[in-house]
């Protein structure tokens, strides 16, 4: 029995399969998925809008349109990897509203999507939120 796991394993590694061998839960530290409806995913993306909204010259706010995946990982507080889209809102950086209130760009000229990775460190008994790493692209 245990020189045919020995040679199933074998098998599966030189197959590149080594994932398929994964059984349980992951490991202790390691990231995890999460579903988009987390409870938490939603500070985290808005922390990566505010981001984004902090290096852009654009005249309008963006906030977080769709989550497309995500992952926590354990580590003095979660760090959160997120891959989502962040679109153009009507609402202008000067009025400095409340971001979660600005309705998206109707169908147009200024309607506008980017699809962003970000890498967020959230401390939640610190109440402590930052975005160690954002990338986006149009």
């Amino acid at each position: 029995m245990k020189t045919l796991l020995l040679v199933a394993v074998i098998v599966s590694v030189a197959d590149g399969g080594v994932e398929r061998l994964h059984i349980g839960p992951s490991m202790p530290g390691s990231p995890s998925n999460i579903s988009s409806s987390d409870r938490s995913l939603r500070r985290v993306a808005l922390a990566a809008a505010y981001s984004f909204n902090d290096q852009s010259n654009d005249a309008f706010l963006f906030r977080p349109s769709a989550i497309l995946g995500a992952q926590r990982q354990v580590v003095k507080g979660f760090r959160y990897f997120i891959d989502l889209n962040i679109s153009r809102t009507v609402c202008h950086k000067r009025d400095d509203k409340n971001l979660q209130s600005c309705d998206f760009q109707p169908e147009g000229p200024l309607k506008q999507t980017f699809f962003c990775h970000a890498d967020v460190w959230l401390v939640p008994w610190k109440n402590q939120t930052e975005t160690l790493l954002l990338l986006c692209k149009a």
